[in-house]
């Protein structure tokens, strides 16, 4: 399916329940290695949380915001043409604009989710105090798996307008877990509706159904700046956050 991005048609991918609705949304943005597998089906991550969160009763938008513009995975790519705090986040907008507009989604209750790259640009998203200019309502709730907090938590201007959750692991070695520890901390000491859940012992994709734990090389950016990092599922991670995220965006 295709939607209107800012500029360019966006394409993507829609799941929703059975039924007329009104239901409720969320908006899910990949992360550096696109929205597809490998064979050019919706890649593992992806489609088993699609399968869980319209079984809790959510229609689910995955912009595919790499190959919108041509583009393949970028996790090895320094210079991006598609960037969580711009492109990225036009398209978390675009696709709001476009679920708010139909007669199946109830227009306020749309939620942003984001996993890697996707997961910094909700950070982006969200962490702006001013007003949604689209006319419409803001998004409800954000959540943001292993985002990378180090450029908004440097910026020192970083403020969540909504409630947010970010969920990464105590091990991640692509994506710190210390910067969103800190970044929550200062949004919390402010009021800000931010909470956080470390996980022990758990890499980057800790939530993935059946991915083997191994080390990544030639990644374009890393904590160390050395292009290596591990990745895989971490079990006990993987059930608590199965559970925690549709309680989240029911409460």
């Amino acid at each position: 399916m295709t939607f209107a991005g800012q500029g360019l048609m966006l394409h993507g991918e829609l799941f929703r329940p059975d039924g007329p609705g009104r239901f409720p949304a969320v908006i899910a943005l990949h992360g550096c290695a696109g929205l597809y597998g490998r064979h050019g089906d919706l890649a593992p991550r992806h489609a088993d949380w699609a399968k869980r969160l319209v079984a809790e009763g959510h229609v689910v938008l995955f912009p595919d915001s790499f190959g919108s513009r041509g583009a393949g995975p970028q996790c090895k790519v320094q210079d991006r043409i598609t960037r969580p705090a711009k492109e990225r986040r036009d398209d978390a907008f675009a696709a709001k604009a476009y679920l708010q507009d139909r007669e199946d989604v109830d227009p306020g209750a749309v939620s942003l989710l984001g996993w890697s790259n996707g997961g910094s640009a909700v950070l982006y998203t969200v962490g702006q105090k001013r007003p949604v200019q689209d006319g419409g309502p803001d998004f409800a709730k954000a959540i943001a798996f292993y985002p990378g907090c180090r450029l908004p938590l440097a910026h020192g201007d970083w403020h969540a307008r909504i409630p947010l959750l970010i969920l990464i692991g105590a091990a991640d070695d692509w994506t710190p877990a210390k910067p969103c520890e800190e970044l929550a901390t200062q949004a919390q000491a402010v009021g800000e509706p931010v909470s956080i859940v470390v996980y022990p012992d758990a890499y980057h994709d800790f939530d993935h159904p059946n991915l083997t734990v191994h080390e990544t090389a030639d990644l374009a950016f890393t904590a160390d700046g050395s292009g290596s990092a591990h990745t895989g599922t971490n079990p006990a991670a993987r059930a608590d956050a199965i559970r925690r995220v549709p309680a989240f965006l029911a409460n």
